[in-house]
């Protein structure tokens, strides 16, 4: 059975599956904001860090 947790940025409910684990990527339906879950037991959630590029290095 998923849970629910609110977003951090939009406090709209995001649903959390049973099966998710630490650092996983879920995304918010009301703001489309992706957040990564940075503990379990309880969820907790946080704006999941933008991707940068290397440029080769």
């Amino acid at each position: 059975m998923p849970t629910m947790q609110a977003c951090p940025e939009c406090e709209d409910e995001v649903q959390i599956s049973q099966s998710a684990r630490l650092n996983e990527i879920v995304d918010c339906a009301g703001c489309r904001s992706e957040l990564e879950i940075v503990a379990l037991g309880p969820t907790v959630l946080a704006r999941a860090p933008e991707v940068e590029e290397d440029w080769g290095e």
